[in-house]
């Protein structure tokens, strides 16, 4: 048996954990946490540093045990030593923590887990907030990308940082993009003497050194902290249904994305939480919308400032973030992050030029949308082109309308060619996560 001790936010060991580390053999841990623990004399210590030569060290430690457990008998089940590996961990090691990793090298069955209060939960506690309805999202040796974009889609996230992920890259990530959200920077949670949770913008988070005490960054949108109640934990479900009616938005002229082309454009872009989506050419930004309703982080580019306006508008109505970018693409393309997946509605002339930027940069689709049967090939050529697999098709649909008498006709809408390219699984290889 792997004991697995949380040793919480700095709260002494509660006895029954205490014991476990009394009786231990081998104790595994941050070197912290092996300095604050009262060890046993003669108990083997591992330094919690690289995670696979702690975990080899309990294998062997633990086919040892077997193998003395098995000599000894089963009428000798006192004397047998197996159960005295114990593991320190902070916080509650079953949350983004340890036990993960030693479950699945030795198996859940073989541990006895001890949890301590995690340092999100005492965060939050810090600033009395709940946090049933917070993202938590790891950026601890991880690309810090996915934290980021659920940053900007979520208006309460906890993101759990590690050496090149911390409060200054996010912050500087979040600068220009963060839609008036505060970060707080927890550091040293549990510890009187060196505990401090500030507040920050994220320009100033981006521009001061925190050292290795920050327990957790919380990101938040303050004005929406204290959402109504709800039944399931994390974030919001998703949107109960999509391909809204045209009058669900603000438009010009009808100039927007029928429904029945963005159900269609939807379900190829893929949206979710932890993505960053581009809708070039975005018009009224019902596709934007509708991307931001699956929790997607998005951004719309838009050439005209009415446009623009009008962008922001849908976006409030439907309660999402949508970041605006006023300018022509493909140009004001080059200072926006990479996509995972980009809608074009729009381009003219410049469609070529559009798509091929796109599909540069684009880690897993681009979709584009066009009325103009002639610019289909220049399109698929430039997805063609960045190794994309494409495919199509033409989208001509007739709506119930009705007519006096109590009699209803079928209405045509304006045929659209829906054209999409996908990464292929191979080009993904070396594309940073």
């Amino acid at each position: 048996m792997i004991t697995v001790v949380g040793t919480g936010t700095g709260a002494p060991l509660p006895p029954d954990a205490e014991a476990a580390v009394a009786r231990a053999d081998l104790v595994v841990g941050a070197r912290r946490h092996l300095a604050a623990a009262r060890l046993p004399a003669g108990a083997e210590q591992v330094v919690l540093g690289p995670l696979a030569p702690a975990l080899d060290a309990v294998a062997r430690y633990v086919a040892k045990t077997e193998h003395e457990d098995q000599e000894q008998g089963a009428e000798d089940t006192e004397g047998a030593r197996g159960g005295r590996v114990v593991v320190l961990a902070s916080g509650d090691p079953g949350f983004f923590g340890i036990v993960r990793a030693l479950a699945e090298r030795f198996g859940p069955e073989r541990l006895d887990v001890r949890p301590g209060v995690s340092s999100v939960a005492t965060a939050f506690a810090r600033l009395g907030l709940p946090w049933d309805d917070a993202v938590v999202v790891s950026a601890h040796g991880r690309n810090l990308r996915t934290a980021v974009h659920v940053c900007r889609s979520h208006p309460k996230v906890a993101v759990l940082t590690g050496p090149g992920s911390g409060p200054a890259e996010l912050g500087a990530a979040l600068t220009h993009s963060s839609g008036g959200r505060v970060l707080v920077v927890a550091s040293a949670l549990g510890d009187p003497a060196r505990e401090r949770v500030e507040r920050v913008t994220p320009a100033e988070a981006a521009a001061r050194d925190w050292g290795t005490a920050v327990s957790v960054v919380l990101c938040l949108d303050e004005s929406r902290v204290l959402a109504p109640a709800r039944t399931v934990a994390g974030p919001a479900a998703g949107p109960g249904r999509w391909a809204l009616d045209e009058s669900e938005f603000a438009h010009r002229d009808s100039m927007i994305s029928k429904f029945e082309v963005r159900a269609l454009a939807l379900a190829r872009i893929g949206p979710r939480l932890g993505d960053l989506v581009w809708d070039v050419g975005a018009g009224s930004g019902s596709v934007a919308v509708e991307c931001a309703r699956f929790g997607a982080a998005v951004t719309a580019i838009e050439k005209t400032r009415d446009g623009c306006d009008r962008i922001r508008a849908n976006a409030g109505a439907h309660g999402v973030e949508v970041r605006v970018v006023h300018g022509a693409a493909p140009t004001v393309l080059s200072h926006l992050d990479d996509p995972d997946a980009v809608f074009i509605g729009g381009g003219g002339r410049e469609l070529p030029a559009i798509v091929t930027a796109c599909a540069r940069r684009a880690r897993r689709a681009v979709v584009v949308a066009m009325a103009a049967l002639d610019r289909v090939p220049a399109a698929r050529d430039a997805l063609d082109a960045a190794g994309f697999a494409c495919d199509g098709v033409l989208l001509q649909s007739s709506r119930l309308a009705p007519l006096p008498g109590n009699v209803t006709r079928l209405a045509a809408t304006n045929p659209v060619f829906l054209l999409w390219g996908v990464r292929p699984p191979a080009r993904t290889e070396g594309v940073p996560q």
